[in-house]
């Protein structure tokens, strides 16, 4: 999470698909942070309305389990 978080590594496009690859297992083993992030990039970076389906279904698992950045993703995708 920390490769989406840095200021110069964070938009890359590489760098999105590798962490994004990173995420998949730990959120499919339903790791709420995984989740979070992995449905927060695929919401926000995929351009096929399949990939946004599957990141609004993460984000919703995080939110339920009470993440909070879910939650607030969810507030601004959902509008």
């Amino acid at each position: 999470m920390w490769l989406l978080d840095s200021p110069r590594l964070g938009h890359s496009t590489n760098v999105k698909h590798f962490a994004g690859r990173l995420l998949k297992q730990p959120a499919r083993e339903g790791v709420v942070a995984a989740q979070s992030r992995l449905g927060e990039l695929m919401c926000r970076e995929c351009g096929n309305a399949r990939d946004r389906r599957i990141g609004h279904d993460l984000l919703r698992l995080a939110a339920r389990a009470g993440d909070r950045r879910a939650q607030r993703e969810l507030g601004q995708v959902e509008d």
